[in-house]
């Protein structure tokens, strides 16, 4: 009996022994250098760097480390990097979702003290050039005079008129719109005006317009062609791919922007920076608002529907789409209506946020034969239990104030030159 018990032990501290290194090879603790910096490089520093819209930048230990366990409590609940989209419907390529595994690191990395490893382990910090996240631009234009913000109340949207001074058609891969002050501006619209339109031509050549507008629209607008809608969280297009955005020799850009008051007096100068393609690509990009101007939201009521949509006239491909609310905005959905009736949801937006306006480009894009329907469908909530709600005591209709409403669902399509 001695025996046995004596050869029991043996094999336990033979196994033991044995495992225990094994198993510590296999699972070291994560480290800032090796582990973290790599997810935080290519997923949170666009927004957490010094100038950019998050609070506090995360580009070095230094800077990380106050905040490990605040990290750890936002992406464990996935609220962070933000990220609104369905998983169950379409995939995109600028989801910045963490993975579980980037989720674990991140958790034991601050459940294990936060250590920060070996200095050579670090990657090569990402390079924002003067900001810019398109890499150096071709072209830079920027608001002829500096614009003043006041501390308090409303501010009406601005439009701005920069000439371009192109001297040839340029084709635009890359554009990024960015503020000198980021804190008041929330987000911009951006559209390119010929000198001298055609005015026999469309500016949404392909689709059918008749359920768009409740009055038949200009053929041309008086701000021109949407080059970029932007906001709050929005990255930059980065077209390529053998698509891009035409704008002509000789065209003005118009620049909507959407100030808000901070509570002192600011100054901003926003600049718009373009890459141009090296040759014409195969697809011409245009971004058509799908809106709906027509509504009344009855005071207290938690799910208003508002619809709005476009019929392809030609067959197209759709490549990235846009919601837009203020802030009794609740859920956004784009389903395309095939010719024969079925439906694909090309993306659903279950929680919108007011404050994280964002352009979602489609992994591919979809094709969108002649015939199908790109229907958008907006949700608002006017009642006590929105918590950013202004008012839920009074109805609101479409407005260019947050406090008003809006409903566009942008999106960005090309006729196929295969049709």
């Amino acid at each position: 009996m001695q025996r046995r018990w004596l050869h029991a032990l043996l094999t336990l501290n033979i196994v033991v022994l044995g495992v225990a290194p094994a198993l510590a090879q296999q699972s070291p603790e994560p480290t800032f250098t090796k582990d973290i910096a790599p997810i935080l490089y290519a997923k949170c520093v666009q927004c957490h760097r010094e100038g950019a819209i998050a609070p506090m930048s995360l580009m070095s230990y230094a800077e990380t480390r106050p905040w490990a366990r605040a990290i750890k409590q936002r992406v464990v609940a996935r609220e962070m990097p933000p990220w609104h989209a369905d998983p169950a419907h379409g995939r995109f390529q600028n989801d910045p979702t963490l993975t579980e595994q980037e989720i674990e690191a991140i958790a034991s990395w601050v459940d294990t003290g936060s250590p920060e490893g070996n200095p050579s382990d670090l990657p090569p910090r990402p390079d924002f050039p003067d900001g810019w996240r398109i890499g150096t631009p071709d072209a830079v234009l920027e608001i002829p005079e500096p614009f003043e913000v006041p501390a308090e109340g409303a501010v009406a949207y601005q439009h701005f008129v920069i000439p371009t001074n192109f001297t040839e058609d340029k084709w635009i891969e890359r554009v990024q719109v960015l503020p000198t002050n980021p804190a008041v501006v929330h987000h911009v619209g951006l559209h390119a005006r010929e000198p001298d339109p055609d005015p026999d031509e469309l500016e949404y050549p392909g689709l059918g317009l008749d359920k768009l507008f409740s009055t038949p629209p200009p053929r041309i607008s008086p701000f021109g062609n949407v080059v970029l809608a932007a906001g709050v969280g929005t990255e930059p297009p980065q077209h390529g791919d053998g698509a891009g955005l035409l704008v002509r020799a000789g065209s003005d850009l118009t620049l909507e922007v959407h100030y808000v008051t901070i509570g002192t007096p600011e100054v901003d100068q926003t600049r718009i920076g373009f890459v141009f393609a090296d040759a014409p690509p195969a697809h011409r990009l245009r971004t058509i608002p799908i809106l709906n101007t027509e509504f009344m939201i009855p005071a207290g009521a938690a799910d208003y529907e508002v619809t709005s949509e476009v019929t392809f006239t030609q067959d197209g491909l759709i490549w990235t789409l846009f919601p837009h609310m203020h802030m009794r905005g609740k859920t956004f959905e784009y389903v395309l209506v095939h010719p024969d009736g079925s439906t694909e949801v090309l993306l659903s937006v279950p929680r919108y946020d007011f404050n994280w306006q964002r352009d979602y480009f489609l992994e591919e894009p979809i094709k969108a034969p002649a015939g199908s329907r790109l229907v958008v469908t907006g949700v608002f909530d006017n009642s006590p239990a929105n918590r950013f709600n202004p008012d839920p005591t009074s109805p609101v209709s479409w407005g260019e104030q947050t406090w008003e409403e809006m409903m566009i669902g942008f999106a960005t399509y090309s006729l196929d030159p295969d049709s």
